[in-house]
Order: C-alpha cells, then sequence, then structure tokens
C-alpha cells in the first residue's frame, strides 16, 4: 500500500503546529507563574503540560470538524466555527480548572463555584483561545490550497511548455526530412546513384541521432556542432567542394548549453539562400563566444545577403520560413525575452545571422 505524500506532509505540518501552538501556550503560562506562583512553579508547568495535552485532543476533533463541513460554503463553515470552538471551550474548561488547582490540594466542586466566575473564565479564556485556534487553522488551510492552487498552475504551465517545445521540435524532422527526400530524388533521376546512396546512409545517420536525443534537451555547443556536421556531410554530397565550412569556437563556448537542433535550421537556411545561389559554391563561417553572462553564435555565409528593402524590413521572407520561426519559437519559450536572433549583411561576406541567449554549462 502506498501512502500520498503530499497528506503525509499536511499531517506533519498539522502535529508541527500543534505542538508549536501548545508548547508557547504552555511556556508563557509557565513564566507567568514564575512571578506569581514561583514556589508551585514545577508542578503548575506538568499541570499546564496536562491542560494542554487535553486541549490538543480537543482541537483535532475540531480539526475534523472543520474538515467535515469544509465543503458546504462560507455561511455554514462560519457557523460552525464559533458553535465548534464553543463547544470545544466549554469541554475544555473544566478539566483547566480541576487539573490548575491540584498543585494548590484544592479541588473543584462546580456547585459552590460561582456562576460569575464560570462565565468569566469560558468566555474571557478558552473560548477566545479557541476561536483563535479555529481561526488560525482556517487560515493555514487556504493558504495551503493558495500553494496548491499555484503548484497546479505552474505544473500546468510546465507541461504547456514542454508540449509547445515538443511540437517544435519534432516540426524540424519532417521539414528537414522533405528537403533531403527531395534532393535524393533529384539525383535518383538525374541518375547519381552513388551520390544518392551515400546521402540516404548519412541521412539515416542524421535521424539515429535525432531518436537518440530528446527534443527538449540542451546540449554543449560542440555537441551540436557535431549534429551540424552530419546535416552537412549530407549536403556535401550534393555540393561537393562547392561547400566550405569554417568553424571558430573555442573551449569556453564550446561549453555553453544551446537548445538541441538550434543550428541546423540556420545553416539550412545559409545554403539555400546563400550558397546554393552561387554557381562556385561559397563558405560558411560559425562563430562562437562568451561576451559576460551570454553566449553568440553567428552564421555567416558568402551568398548576396540582404537586399536594401529587406534591411529595412524586419519580416522579411526567409527569415520566417519554417526553420527560422521554428528557432524563433524556441528561443522565446525557453529564454523568455533573454534572448535575441539577428539578421544583417556582414561587410565583404554576405548574410549573417547572431544568436545570443544566456550562458549556462551543464
Amino acid at each position: 500500500m502506498t501512502s500520498n505524500p503530499i497528506i503525509l506532509s499536511k499531517r506533519s505540518q498539522f502535529w508541527i503546529f500543534q505542538a508549536l501552538g501548545w508548547s508557547v501556550w504552555v511556556a508563557l503560562l509557565s513564566f507567568r507563574d514564575l512571578f506569581v506562583y514561583p514556589e508551585f512553579l514545577i508542578p503548575r508547568i506538568l499541570c499546564w503540560m496536562l491542560i494542554a495535552l487535553i486541549g490538543m485532543m480537543l482541537t483535532y476533533g475540531l480539526r475534523a470538524l472543520h474538515r467535515l463541513v469544509w465543503e458546504r460554503g462560507f455561511v455554514v463553515r462560519f457557523l460552525v466555527t464559533w458553535a465548534g470552538s464553543l463547544t470545544a471551550a466549554a469541554l475544555w474548561q473544566p478539566f483547566r480548572n480541576s487539573i490548575a488547582l491540584l498543585p494548590f490540594g484544592e479541588f473543584l466542586d462546580p456547585r459552590t463555584a460561582g456562576a460569575r466566575e464560570l462565565f468569566d473564565d469560558l468566555f474571557l479564556s478558552s473560548f477566545p483561545l479557541m476561536l483563535s485556534w479555529s481561526a488560525l487553522y482556517i487560515i493555514i488551510k487556504y493558504y495551503q490550497l493558495l500553494q496548491a492552487e499555484k503548484e497546479k498552475s505552474l505544473r500546468s504551465e510546465a507541461l504547456a511548455s514542454e508540449a509547445q517545445l515538443l511540437m517544435l521540435r519534432y516540426q524540424l524532422n519532417p521539414h528537414f526530412l522533405f528537403n533531403t527526400l527531395n534532393a535524393i530524388s533529384t539525383l535518383v533521376l538525374s541518375k547519381a546513384t552513388e551520390p544518392a546512396n551515400e546521402m540516404l546512409t548519412k541521412l539515416s545517420q542524421f535521424l539515429r541521432y535525432s531518436l537518440d536525443h530528446s527534443p527538449l534537451d540542451r546540449v554543449s555547443l560542440a555537441q551540436e556542432l557535431k549534429t551540424c556536421q552530419l546535416y552537412l556531410d549530407i549536403e556535401r554530397v550534393r555540393f561537393g567542394d562547392r561547400l566550405k565550412i569554417e568553424i571558430e569556437v573555442p573551449d569556453e563556448a564550446g561549453q555553453g548549453l544551446v537548445p538541441s537542433m538550434l543550428l541546423q535550421p540556420v545553416i539550412e537556411n545559409s545554403i539555400k539562400h546563400g550558397i546554393s545561389k552561387q554557381e562556385q559554391g561559397g563558405t560558411i563561417s560559425i562563430y562562437a563566444a562568451k561576451a559576460g553572462e551570454a553566449l553568440e553564435i553567428t552564421v555567416i555565409d558568402d551568398g548576396p545577403g540582404l537586399s536594401a528593402e529587406q534591411e529595412s524590413d524586419t519580416q522579411f521572407s526567409f527569415s520566417n520560413g519554417v526553420g527560422v520561426s521554428n528557432i524563433r519559437s524556441r528561443l522565446a519559450e525557453m529564454y523568455s525575452v533573454h534572448h535575441s536572433l539577428t539578421f544583417f549583411n556582414e561587410p565583404l561576406r554576405g548574410l549573417a545571422v547572431k544568436i545570443r541567449i544566456p550562458y549556462a554549462t551543464g
């Protein structure tokens, strides 16, 4: 039989608060007796402890009453709080009065005790104490419920965020697969069987890697570049020597964590809009550096870059394709406003894409 850790936690909290609260009550009365009845201090402390023990048992019953009517609405809870506290006080008061007199060798006789004195003891001492106990119980109960709702809300947000990231990450595979199979189809139609076969082999290795790594993983930049190398091996089958790669990533930057499959869509974008449009091909350069508390990654190609119209329009078409839009959404989901993705022309080169995210290591 398994136990619910949340229930156990609440039970533990109740008894901790019970013991702490009644201990404070005993300590306050004992401190008073230190000056009023110093010669009876030890017996009085023992008496207060016994009275507190009885009070704990009565308030345990009061707790059961509160739990019984908790779902009945505010009015019912309000009435039960007052009636229950008064009943608990009325039951507790005779024990309290009788036990408190034991150190003096006296016994309480209800027949000789004045009604006024009993009334004052009940409504000026015991009832306010029990009512305060009920109020504290209700306040703590509401606080626990509020915390539970907050935790539930946070869990829901986390699950929604995780689902969004999964959707975005899995969106890349069909997109990439379609482009690669289209390229293989072109090779087959042109009867270039060897390059087509090599491309299929590289594709299977890349997909195997994708299956072996969770879409929610954050991997080191060095590991991400190894993944990109698999993709570039596929593209080299198609482009041959027309596609050149330069990578300059120092060790410190290589240790930084990035979302898995972050750079592949950027490199694919550079090949599609930069390298493939030039007969002589070109070079894709990947740079990374730790800049303060951030990791900056820049991908530059030798393509035509942005036109004047595109430079003035942040929503230019190819930056909103499936791959790049996917990156934008994943970065926003994972880093909120603490990231940037910018496109600009690099002097004497072509298009540059810069990603800036918080620097962290595993």
